[in-house]
């Protein structure tokens, strides 16, 4: 049984990671991307903290052993390899 932990997971968190961590220290006063337009900088990492939220939110991101393995069982119930 494959039990590894897809790229598309790990992509998604480091992701999202990456658009909190940008988020925070902009929020803090440390903008990471060089804008000079406090609103636009705003707008922009807000959209991608948003963009990446979201899209960690909707997929099924399974990290744990058990997970993984629940995931392979609902792919063989559905007929997926």
């Amino acid at each position: 049984m494959n039990t590894n932990i897809t790229a598309g997971t790990i992509a998604r968190t480091a992701c999202l990671a990456l658009a909190l961590t940008n988020q925070i220290l902009s929020a803090t006063g440390h903008p990471v991307l060089p804008i000079e337009d406090a609103q636009l900088e705003s707008l922009i990492t807000t959209g991608f903290t948003v963009a990446a939220s979201l899209a960690a939110w909707w997929k099924n991101n399974s990290f744990t052993p058990a997970a993984l393995i629940g995931d392979q069982h609902m792919k063989a119930a559905k007929g997926k390899s």
